[in-house]
C-alpha cells in the first residue's frame, strides 16, 4: 500500500479492498460516514491511473454510494482530488445532508449544505465512536 493509504490508517480505517483501489473510513468525519477511496499504485496523477482501475472505479463508486445510502440516506455525494499534501491519486468522499444524520450517540451536521464541503471542518470522534461508525458502515455494504 503506497503512503497516501498507510497516513489515513490502512488496515484499520479498511472498508473495502478492490483489485486497483481501497476504500477507507475517513479519520476526520467531515459528514457522516465520510470515507478515503485511494487508488493502490503509486501515480500522482489522475492522467497516471490505469484505463482497467477506472472501469472498476464505477463498481467502487457505485458500492460506495449504495452503502451510504442505505446507512444514512446519503442526498448527494462530493469526490474530492485535492491530492495537495497527500500526493497518490485518492479522493476524499464526501456523502452530503440537508439535516443531522446520527448513529447511536454520534450527532453529525453537515455544516455548509449545500455548499462545497470543508474537509477542514470535521468531527473528530473518539477511537470508540469511529469504530462503530465502521461497524454500522460494514453492515450496510452491498
Amino acid at each position: 500500500m503506497n503512503e497516501t493509504i498507510l497516513k489515513f490508517g490502512y488496515p484499520q480505517t479498511l472498508l473495502k479492498d478492490f483489485k486497483y483501489w481501497v476504500v477507507l473510513l475517513r479519520p476526520l468525519q467531515v459528514t457522516a460516514g465520510s470515507m478515503i477511496l485511494a487508488y493502490k499504485e503509486n501515480a500522482e496523477s489522475l492522467a497516471e491511473v490505469t484505463p482497467e482501475a477506472y472501469q472498476e472505479l464505477t463498481i467502487v463508486t457505485y458500492e460506495i454510494e449504495q452503502t451510504l445510502k442505505v446507512a444514512f440516506n446519503m442526498l448527494k455525494i462530493n469526490y474530492l482530488a485535492l491530492m495537495m499534501v497527500d500526493k497518490q491519486v485518492h479522493f476524499h468522499v464526501i456523502p452530503r445532508y440537508s439535516s443531522i444524520r446520527k448513529l447511536n450517540n454520534i450527532i453529525f451536521n453537515d455544516n455548509n449544505w449545500p455548499k462545497p464541503p470543508n474537509v477542514l471542518l470535521a468531527h473528530n470522534l473518539s477511537a470508540n465512536d469511529l469504530n462503530e461508525l465502521k461497524t454500522h458502515l460494514l453492515n450496510c455494504w452491498k
